[in-house]
């Protein structure tokens, strides 16, 4: 096996790039950090690709995995570049690294029981070790950057187990580490994935541990502890059971003054908060740590007591604004409502103005909604915040009058309508607006962001007409993403049930339950019980008659092992995204936009359409854009790339008039945000074509262009 080239010099001088001021990417030929800094400006000042030249970019070198899964696996990895080596992982979760300039593998690392999906990397280095740190699932990994082995000195022969050290029993609940972690130092910082719907969850506090040994050198407490600030905010025994509260979505560092930047995420259940009253810090908020201690900065709170799911989707911005001949130290994030909160990143002053709005409140039984919520007035939002009966689409006279006739039956759309029984719209819809891929920025203070304009239908339902406990927990667990009707969801790409018996044996649906399988987490916190009813359920099996078993199969009986847990009285029918019968969104275009906006003075200095369908265009329709997953690149080269969008295609964009200069065909969708680099004088500039979502076809390749030799 070759090994990727080391050059100490070159390892030395990279140490020293990494540790650059945040908010100006260090000037290098490599992507080091995820997203291209610390900063997550998504920005590099390699220029060779300009507006002149970027119709002659071609594929410089494909590789593909072999792991794809048909229709169910992605590949959202944004991968690291670093002394002409890229590092990656696969469809299934395995990490590789190969050669920059011709795509040949150099090695291979097989996880143990890959599970969930990884959107990035981390590297840490002190001039002579050499690792790359990345999750899989519940741990964190330490791997020589050189051969791809672990690092057996690191936590346990290698990695760290991240259900440990978080001051409760989380057995069994779905903990993943999807978004790397930022290196200060020699800490590496984290959060993760939890659990979302009205099951129990983990709770998401921050962590650093470090890079050497492994060893959790400190810990924020997201659902603070009696004693600490915030605790007021919540019931008092909420720190013992509430889950969630995690910056899933990734951090940013400003090395120059020892802050971290965590945009930390709603708490569960999403859509019901009759368990966690309060405005519930730090849920929804931009928290600012002392990367060597973890201690509280400053924070803000994008949310009171969310009902929405409108936790902050990426990480936030470093940049350096520029007003009244003065640089101010930023720091920008972007919402799924499609807002841009600008602050001064040291003090935490808002950089434009905002208002508090009265907002309805909810009539489920038992929630207390916020009577009140925070909108920044500047910039104005990247997505329209209305759905009013003049958005409805009118493709065809037969959409319109379909959606119409929804449209009377749920609920008027208002600014945070509470989730109710009738159905509420929510608009932007779950995945914003703005989603995971985040915004990029370039050194002038302009950030460019994408943007999807979908609207979703958010239905409760009351829980307590289960006729069996394996409906029950169906319906408390699984409803989410199945829907109460069993049938999934083909624009996510979630299988239906229905047919579950056709495709797997008892045993396999028992073990899908139990550890998860790709991006479905594991819900082994059930109890044995539980977890038989629901199989039984799912088969479509009466519950047993003999003696001993039919208490068991329709009395709903909580885990007592998850402390201090209650099942909430509701559950939703599912992430539905608004569609009309013929299968495209119930507004009027756009359906998807590229923003680039002048943080400076909060003006927008262009917005077009992100992704076509060609059968439309075909019919003489314009541009509509499309929904789109994963992030911009911009280089100094005055282009912005991105892919993102259903049509599966990679696109250049003219960075200061937002004209569409280049496109390609990719393999499959690129959801995930792309890189730049340069090898042996050449830039190239590489995707991630993983597929596998808004009901696209899934893939196993990375894609590299760079202009003819």
């Amino acid at each position: 096996m070759r090994l990727p080239p080391f050059t100490p010099g070159l390892t030395a001088l990279l140490a020293v790039a990494l540790q650059a001021p945040a908010g100006h990417a260090a000037a290098s030929k490599d992507w080091p950090v995820y997203l291209g800094d610390k900063a997550a400006s998504h920005y590099s000042d390699l220029g060779q690709v300009t507006p002149q030249n970027v119709d002659q970019l071609g594929v410089a070198w494909t590789w593909k995995s072999g792991d794809a899964r048909p229709d169910s696996s992605q590949i959202q990895c944004n991968p690291l570049v670093i002394d002409g080596v890229v590092y990656a992982t696969t469809a299934a979760m395995k990490l590789v690294a190969l050669d920059a300039a011709t795509g040949k593998e150099l090695w291979r690392f097989e996880p143990v029981d890959p599970n969930g999906v990884n959107r990035g990397l981390a590297f840490w280095t002190d001039g002579q070790d050499r690792r790359i740190l990345y999750g899989n699932g519940q741990w964190l990994y330490a791997i020589d950057a050189r051969t791809g082995s672990p690092i057996t000195d690191f936590g346990y022969l290698g990695r760290v187990d991240l259900a440990e050290g978080l001051g409760r029993d989380v057995t069994g609940l779905a903990i993943q580490m999807n978004t790397p972690g930022v290196i200060y130092k020699d800490l590496i910082i984290l959060s993760t994935r939890c659990g979302e719907g009205p099951g129990p969850a983990a709770p998401g506090h921050v962590r650093a541990y470090n890079v050497r040994t492994g060893e959790l050198v400190w810990i924020f407490h997201a659902i603070p502890y009696p004693g600490e600030p915030g605790y007021e905010g919540w019931p008092p025994d909420a720190w013992k059971r509430i889950g969630g509260v995690n910056a899933w979505a990734g951090m940013t560092v400003d090395d120059e003054r020892g802050l971290v930047y965590c945009p930390i995420g709603s708490a569960t259940f999403d859509f019901y908060g009759g368990a966690r009253a309060g405005n519930n810090l730090y849920a929804d908020c931009l928290v600012v740590l002392d990367a060597a201690t973890g201690k509280l900065s400053w924070y803000y709170q994008f949310t009171h007591h969310d009902l929405w799911d409108r936790d902050p989707p990426a990480p936030p911005t470093l940049l350096t604004v520029h007003r009244d001949g003065k640089d101010i130290p930023a720091v920008a994030q972007v919402t799924k409502s499609g807002h841009v909160w600008v602050f001064n990143r040291v003090t935490g002053e808002h950089l434009f103005p905002v208002e508090e709005i009265a907002v309805p409140s909810s009539d489920l039984a038992g929630e207390v909604a916020s009577p009140t919520q925070p909108l920044p007035l500047k910039p104005a939002p990247f997505a329209r915040q209305h759905f009013t009966e003049e958005e409805i689409t009118n493709r065809t006279p037969e959409a319109h009058r379909a959606v119409l006739e929804r449209y009377f039956r749920v609920r008027p759309h208002v600014a945070f309508g509470p989730p109710s029984k009738e159905g509420t719209i929510v608009f932007p819809g779950f995945d914003g607006g703005a989603e995971w891929g985040g915004a990029a920025a370039d050194p002038s203070g302009v950030l460019y962001v994408n943007s999807a304009e979908m609207p979703w239908i958010l239905s409760m339902i009351d829980t307590s007409g289960a006729t069996s406990l394996g409906q029950q927990v169906f319906l408390q667990n699984c409803t989410g993403c199945h829907g109460a009707d069993r049938k999934g969801n083909a624009a996510a790409n979630i299988p239906s049930l229905v047919d579950i018996k056709a495709r797997l044996t008892r045993d396999q649906i028992m073990e899908v339950i139990t550890k998860g399988r790709a991006v479905m987490p594991s819900w082994g916190f059930l109890s044995p019980v539980q977890r038989k009813a629901l199989v039984g359920f799912l088969l479509g099996e009466k519950p047993p008659a003999e003696e001993g078993h039919t208490n068991e199969w329709n009395t709903y009986v909580p885990d007592v092992e998850q402390s201090g847990f209650v099942a909430p009285p509701y559950t939703h029918t599912g992430y539905n995204r608004w569609l009309d019968p013929d299968g495209y969104p119930a507004v009027k275009p756009p359906w998807g936009t590229l923003n680039a906006i002048d943080l400076n003075t909060g003006e927008y200095l262009w917005k077009v359409p992100l992704g076509t369908y060609p059968e439309l265009i075909a019919k003489g329709m314009p541009p509509t854009g499309s929904e789109n997953y994963g992030g911009p690149l911009v280089t100094s080269g005055g282009l912005v790339f991105i892919g993102a969008t259903k049509d599966e295609m990679f696109r250049a964009f003219d960075q200061h008039t937002g004209r569409e200069l280049w496109s390609a065909k990719l393999p499959a969708g690129g959801y995930a945000s792309p890189a730049t680099y340069e090898v042996g004088g050449r830039q190239f500039i590489i995707i991630a074509c993983g597929g596998g979502k808004m009901g696209t076809k899934s893939g196993d390749s990375y894609v590299a262009f760079a202009l003819p030799k």
